[in-house]
């Protein structure tokens, strides 16, 4: 029973470094597709990335998604005084949920972009854009991709912390202590 102890750990921090060792090049393939995202057309004229403060966000967020991976793998094995499960903890989470801001900041562009918005006379732009349109599902899809890495990662950082405390005793049970003493 105590080997079993002893390797569950192990195996948490093989998948949590695994997860975050994914997050990196889905990141970086969903910067360098928004950012090289670009499409001409003779009656509209061109729209890139930069054009969109959207995806300029969710570069950002990628970028910041990227780095911060790094530095908690290298973290992750480097032993020190400081117990990291708490800083892991709330950092997973902070940036999970910029993720899903990012995220849904691109999905709602996406939208607007498939299907217009006829109430202020915003037409269809894929019917124009069809490669930018189709470039951006793919990074929107590459960011879905991290962002579930992360949600997993936050799930095992979670776990992390809480389990470090004791389960809580019964109130049926805290009774008894109390009349013991």
């Amino acid at each position: 029973m105590s080997n079993l102890a002893e390797t569950a750990p192990n195996t948490l921090k093989v998948i949590d470094c695994s997860l975050r060792l994914c997050v990196i090049p889905l990141s970086v393939a969903t910067i360098w597709l928004t950012v090289t995202n670009q499409q001409d057309n003779s009656i509209y004229g061109k729209i890139d990335y930069s054009n969109l403060t959207g995806l300029k966000y969710m570069v950002y967020i990628s970028g910041i998604s990227a780095g911060y991976a790094l530095v908690a793998v290298v973290a992750s094995w480097v032993r020190c005084v400081v117990n990291k499960a708490w800083l892991f903890f709330v950092s997973d989470q902070v940036i999970a949920y910029l993720m899903v801001t990012s995220g849904a900041a691109v999905l709602e562009i996406l939208y607007l972009a498939y299907k217009g918005d006829r109430g202020v006379t915003w037409s269809e732009a894929c019917a124009s854009y069809g490669k930018f349109c189709s470039r951006l599902n793919l990074a929107l899809a590459l960011h879905a991709l991290a962002l579930s890495c992360f949600l997993l990662l936050a799930l095992i950082s979670a776990y992390r912390v809480f389990s470090m405390f004791h389960p809580p005793l019964p109130s049926k049970d805290l009774g008894e202590e109390d009349r013991a003493s």
